[in-house]
């Protein structure tokens, strides 16, 4: 099953998950929390091959993200990696807080950092897509209240700018924001991560604020450079109605506009790619008196290690949906916790399929990118799940390719999945 001509295959990953060395808001409540997180983790049960890694949910150091994967020094090795495993394109992100420490202050030795990882990804005839913010954010933009302080986008759209006036010759894909809405909702609608406030009314100008940072960034960028590919990644999330019925209806339509569709609604005019991240599968079956087990009440027949129900046909659903905004789409993330390396090559060939079936009939996709090349710092979850095709030991810092990573080489290699 052949893919179009120019289609890119590649991986993806974030600064704050694999760089190591980072000093942002995360990093603080990383420390803070990691006590709180472990003691947690004592009161469930784990599978030995999770408890026999380093480090593993009963050790605190698994929620500290201190050395990552070491990625900034390590880059070029990581590179060489993703060539040899048939990449035409890679997703990273740069570090708001490296470049702006302090508000209004550029660190030019980082902008140079960037610009030698954009170098050595042209220099391997790697396309980079370049993600300018991942969930992190510097110290300063946190102390002054974040997302919900009303001149946030204006401080996000002046790091972009400079981001794109020091280092726009070197990349043609942008990508703004990285899951907004999964931010918002796990930070200022329940609260769980930095910025820790909880409620309707501050999810709701997070949200909007982050819609205007996306769209002052855009207008920034394609001043500065009018050739620009420009987009987001966004969560996608497929909602099924159980049996479909009337209420299971209504629900998943308000949860798929909510969910899918509203951020979008805010942006369409100011992106020209749809960068698509798909993981989750909700199956809605009403409960009345039980409404938040309403929205996932899943059958769980394959999961992942973290316990993520596996639909690869969710994709296929995802990207007819889109369809509708014309505009090119790219499977910005799609992966797999899989510590054992189990089925994380049919993980990607079902996904694939379906999205190949979704390129017959009119999507126009364009990429696809596994996440991620390495494993990494899976935030609130820590060290231990293990989404990477290259293995990392930790304590080493050594990196090991796994077998699942060679069969998507293949693909890549020949843009095409043998049936």
């Amino acid at each position: 099953m052949l893919f179009p001509a120019g289609f890119l295959w590649g991986t993806a990953i974030s600064s704050h998950q694999t760089e190591g060395g980072n000093f942002n808001d995360w990093t603080e409540w990383e420390i803070k929390n990691a006590k709180i997180k472990n003691q947690n983790a004592k009161l469930k049960s784990w599978p030995a091959y999770v408890l026999n890694d380093y480090p593993n949910p009963l050790q605190e150091e698994n929620y500290i993200s201190s050395r990552a994967c070491d990625h900034y020094n390590r880059y070029e090795e990581d590179f060489d990696i993703a060539k040899k495993l048939n990449n035409n394109a890679l997703r990273f992100s740069i570090e708001w807080s490296r470049v702006e420490p302090r508000e209004g202050e550029w660190d030019q030795k980082e902008v140079e950092h960037y610009r030698n990882v954009l170098r050595a990804l042209r220099a391997r005839d790697i396309e980079p897509f370049v993600t300018l913010w991942h969930w992190t954010n510097p110290v300063w933009f946190a102390e002054k209240g974040a997302w919900l302080n009303k001149e946030a986008p204006f401080y996000f759209a002046r790091y972009a700018e400079k981001i794109v006036k020091e280092l726009g010759n070197l990349a043609n894909f942008w990508i703004i924001l990285n899951e907004p809405a999964v931010l918002v909702s796990s930070s200022y609608w329940r609260g769980l991560w930095p910025s820790q406030k909880n409620g309707f009314l501050a999810s709701y100008r997070a949200l909007n604020n982050l819609a205007k940072a996306h769209n002052l960034a855009y207008e920034k960028i394609i001043f500065l450079k009018p050739q620009s590919r420009i987009g987001i990644a966004y969560n996608f999330i497929r909602f099924e109605a159980y049996k479909e019925n009337f209420f299971n209806r209504i629900i998943k339509y308000l949860a798929d506009y909510l969910n899918n569709h509203y951020f979008l609604g805010k942006i369409k005019r100011k992106m020209n790619f749809i960068g698509c991240n798909y993981y989750f599968y909700n199956r809605i079956k009403f409960n009345l008196f039980h409404p938040v087990k309403s929205l996932k009440d899943n059958e769980n027949k394959f999961v992942s290690d973290i316990g993520w129900e596996i639909f690869p046909k969710g994709i296929y659903h995802i990207l007819k949906n889109l369809k509708k905004y014309n505009l090119p789409v790219y499977i910005t993330e799609n992966g797999v916790a899989d510590a054992q390396d189990k089925y994380r090559a049919d993980f990607i060939k079902d996904h694939l399929l379906w999205m190949h079936k979704a390129i017959q009939e009119g999507v126009d996709v364009r990429g696809y990118f596994y996440w991620s090349l390495l494993d990494n710092f899976e935030w609130d979850k820590g060290f231990w799940p293990r989404f990477g095709l290259v293995e990392v030991d930790y304590k080493t810092m050594e990196r090991k390719v796994r077998q699942s990573a060679w069969e998507y080489a293949e693909i890549c290699r020949n843009n095409e999945i043998m049936l």
